[in-house]
């Protein structure tokens, strides 16, 4: 698996202020609660860090019916961009995390569609990505809310 955040470009430019998936600029707000976690480096937002919050489509190109828009979470300070064949350790405890493959048409695969306990979702995934039909994976948050892609190594 290659597991790795949202592009550094596109960071930078909401980092910048420019406008998010809805046209409107990401809102600055104090981390609180111990559950924020930035989608750019997939590290948890410390509460009293301040965090944007901002509408993301996780796809490229022209929307579809099938690229969803949904709430997220980026650092406001630098942070890394995330990027290695393992999840991060805190996704052991999304309960429970939501899986669905993707083709690279960017239409959802439905029967690759799992809700699974976090400490599972490494396995569902490669399980997923094993599908020639599958071309990533999204796993989103039990809101449904997006925290990243995986695609194939």
């Amino acid at each position: 698996m290659r597991v790795q955040g949202i592009s550094t470009i596109e960071y930078e430019r909401l980092r910048r202020g420019e406008c998010d998936a809805h046209g409107q600029t990401p809102l600055s707000r104090k981390a609180e609660g111990g559950a924020n976690p930035c989608r750019h480096c997939l590290g948890l937002i410390e509460d009293g860090d301040t965090k944007l919050v901002l509408a993301y489509r996780p796809f490229e190109g022209t929307p579809h019916p099938y690229a969803e828009i949904g709430p997220i979470f980026l650092h406001q300070a630098q942070c890394a961009r995330y990027d290695s064949p393992a999840l991060p350790r805190w996704f052991a405890f999304l309960e429970p995390a939501i899986i669905r493959g993707y083709g690279a048409d960017d239409w959802i695969r439905y029967e690759t569609g799992q809700v699974v306990p976090g400490r599972e979702l490494g396995a569902a995934c490669e399980s997923i990505l094993t599908d020639a039909s599958v071309a990533y994976v999204h796993v989103r948050s039990k809101f449904g809310c997006f925290q990243c892609r995986i695609d194939r190594a």
